[in-house]
């Protein structure tokens, strides 16, 4: 048995992170074929554990293009689950690998002679030019694995808006070109297998609200004319497993709530073309489908919708659901032999260098050790001469502050003063009982300069020295001037206290009266508050201007419910503009509890109640 799942999901970044690791999601599927789609990945943002994981191989295909300002915002990859990467003849590892479906991209097939072979051979795109190829091929849609049996393709198609003429006009090149390439694969007598998002719902039994105009979508007429039952090639396998089934969706829009009504659209496929692997093959009773496609359904476990456990939508959601807007849908093959002897692609994740990184030689591995030893000694080195140089200057520091100095302790009413010149009568200026290295360090810590504009480091000297009266032209030594600054401070601490018991006592009546009245002014400024009728009146024109608001929304006719507000987002006469629905979920008007057909513009008079 060979499983193939094709699963839309919304960012795989988001999705790594819902399941807690790459290889959860992966094994979460179960498949031996997994591809994903809007992955939403640049090439930048590629690492290890977005895009590798144990026992798969896999190959990705990224946007290259920013147009309207988006990056990252389409992208596909394909995960092969096997046992063996290299000497394999397991048909889930691809033989070759094709990013893009041109051949014009850089990374196409990892051979210059392969690439010039396949687009000598691909004679039916000459209705198109370079640059109109490598445009459909620059957004990261396509990834071709080559698995001997057949050819996988794993597509994101593009969407277009009706009125939108330059992404209808790439939409149209984008399948036609892809459709010229699985011709011409057929044409050689390969199998084709189409998977992924293709953003087209090709019958009305695919899509919750069809209108009478749904069948004439060209993309649709397009898709339809693929099909083997219209004379085409391609067989749409879940609806040749389910002919009938209605209601089977695998999208549902996120800011509409239609998940909760299952109103969505089937717009993820699995087409197959091509012959089966039988001799027989030539009978009628021999098919693609019949032979080998032992089943194929929606996996609908992996909706974000839990009936009892998600909240109910009210204009919106009061927590987000996790997951992607899509579900995955697979596909069971059966009767598929093994392949010739194979090893992984060139294409391979394993192989890119932001992954696995630069392949290194001998001589420049052995350059880089040296420099790291080189670099290690420096490191050793600076950090052994920064400690030295600390201890030096505090050293140097300590020495000067011994041999200069004089410090002082002041306390209220008495003055003591310590003496500290430890270098005083040693001819030599060496501390007692030291060495001669006292010296030398001293001196290194002299040596170190001062940043240039910066002032020099001042000494405790300088904190206690009086500023010199420049007009006596007089000069005292050092210790004087510690001296007289110490008599002066006591003098001054004296004469505070004195003038605060005689300001306490000669303080009039009236002084301490206007003291008072300063004090009380003060201690009104800093309390003042709102009054409590300030705050009633605030309190009320607050709940004035909310029922106000409250009455301006109007009320649906369906449910008699407050509407929800929207905006106009979509380019037109209307843009930025504000209308009403109502709050309920989108589901089908056969439900009553589903949303109504309310809708009024924001600018109109509102409904009385």
């Amino acid at each position: 048995m060979l499983k193939i799942v094709t699963y839309n999901v919304n960012g795989l970044r988001q999705r790594i992170s819902q399941s807690g690791s790459l290889l959860k999601l992966l094994s979460s599927l179960d498949a031996d074929i997994i591809c994903f789609q809007e992955i939403k990945l640049t090439r930048q943002e590629l690492t290890a554990d977005l895009i590798m994981a144990e026992g798969y191989e896999s190959f990705f295909s990224c946007t290259r293009t920013s147009g309207r300002g988006r990056t990252g915002y389409s992208g596909v990859a394909t995960f092969c689950r096997v046992k063996s990467a290299f000497s394999s003849n397991e048909v889930a590892l691809p033989m070759t690998a094709e990013e893009g479906f041109t051949g014009l991209l850089e990374r196409s097939l990892g051979s210059e002679t392969r690439n010039a072979e396949t687009l000598a051979d691909m004679q039916c795109l000459k209705e198109f030019t370079r640059d109109e190829l490598l445009i459909v091929d620059s957004e990261g849609r396509c990834i071709i694995t080559d698995h001997g049996h057949f050819v996988l393709f794993n597509v994101y198609g593009p969407r277009a808006d009706s009125d939108d003429a330059e992404r209808i006009k790439f939409k149209t090149n984008f399948f036609k070109i892809l459709q010229k390439r699985w011709e011409l694969l057929l044409h050689q007598g390969r199998r084709v297998f189409v998977v992924g998002d293709l953003n087209i719902a090709p019958a009305a039994i695919d899509r919750c609200d069809a209108g009478p105009d749904f069948e004439h979508n060209e993309f649709r007429r397009w898709f339809r004319s693929l099909l083997v039952k219209n004379g085409g090639a391609f067989f749409d396998i879940f609806r040749e497993k389910n002919p009938e089934r209605k209601d089977a969706y695998t999208f549902w829009p996120v800011h509409t709530g239609a998940e909760e009504f299952n109103y969505g659209t089937r717009i993820d496929h699995i087409l197959a073309g091509g012959l089966c692997l039988h001799e027989e093959h030539d009978q009628p009773s021999h098919s693609l489908v019949a032979c080998h496609v032992k089943e194929s359904d929606i996996m609908t476990q992996f909706r974000r919708w839990k009936p009892g456990i998600t909240p109910r939508w009210k204009g919106g959601r009061s927590a987000k659901l996790e997951g992607s807007d899509h579900v995955p849908v697979y596909m069971l093959l059966k009767e598929i032999p093994d392949i010739l002897l194979h090893n992984t692609p060139s294409l391979s994740a394993r192989y890119i260098p932001e992954i696995r990184g630069s392949q290194q030689t001998i001589v420049s591995l052995l350059m880089k050790r040296q420099v790291a030893e080189q670099v290690s000694v420096s490191q050793v080195a600076s950090s052994l001469s920064d400690e030295n140089n600390k201890k030096l200057t505090a050293c140097g520091s300590v020495k000067q502050t011994f041999q200069d100095f004089t410090v002082s302790t002041v306390h209220y009413g008495e003055c003591s003063s310590f003496n500290l010149d430890a270098g005083e009568g040693d001819p030599n200026g060496l501390a007692p009982g030291g060495h001669e290295n006292s010296r030398s360090l001293t001196d290194a810590g002299k040596k170190k300069k001062a940043k240039p504009n910066q002032p020099s480091q001042l000494s405790l000297r300088s904190f206690f020295q009086k500023v010199p009266n420049l007009g006596n032209g007089g000069c005292h030594s050092a210790k004087d001037d510690v001296l007289h600054n110490q008599a002066d401070f006591c003098k001054s601490n004296d004469d505070h206290l004195k003038r605060t018991s005689d300001l306490d006592e000669k303080s009039s009546t009236g002084e301490k009266a206007d003291l008072s009245i300063c004090a009380s002014a003060m201690v009104q400024r800093i309390t003042t508050a709102p009054l409590e009728e300030d705050k009633n009146t605030a309190l009320l024109e607050w709940r004035n201007i909310q029922q106000r608001m409250q009455d301006s929304i109007p009320l649906c006719d369906g449910h008699h419910e407050p509407c929800v507000a929207r905006v106009v987002k979509k380019q037109g006469p209307n843009f930025g503009r504000r209308f009403y629905v109502c709050a309920r979920a989108e589901g089908p008007a056969s439900n009553p509890e589903t949303r109504c057909g309310f809708f009024r513009w924001a600018a109109s008079k509102s409904r009385h109640r």
